[in-house]
């Protein structure tokens, strides 16, 4: 699998900090992010469930920039699949 990178968290010092990368093969998009808390998770759970091989994580907004980026490139590539 190939993966083209677009970014870590700008106001992050951490090497372990939220990511956004774009999968060459499926133009899908691919997030490291913060583990959702209990709170964020029952407010999610409230239109539907998480299934045990799904998760729910939070990206920092600023990291809009890089998804956009990311957005437009795996676009571009969906239309050629």
């Amino acid at each position: 699998m190939d993966l083209t990178f677009f970014g870590k968290d700008p106001n992050s010092k951490l090497e372990d900090c939220p990511s956004v990368w774009v999968d060459d093969a499926t133009a899908d998009l691919v997030f490291q992010g913060w583990k959702a808390d209990k709170a964020t998770e029952a407010e999610c759970l409230k239109v539907g469930s998480i299934p045990d091989h799904e998760g729910v994580f939070r990206i920092p907004a600023s990291m809009v920039d890089q998804i956009r980026k990311a957005l437009d490139v795996a676009e571009e590539r969906a239309r050629v699949l």
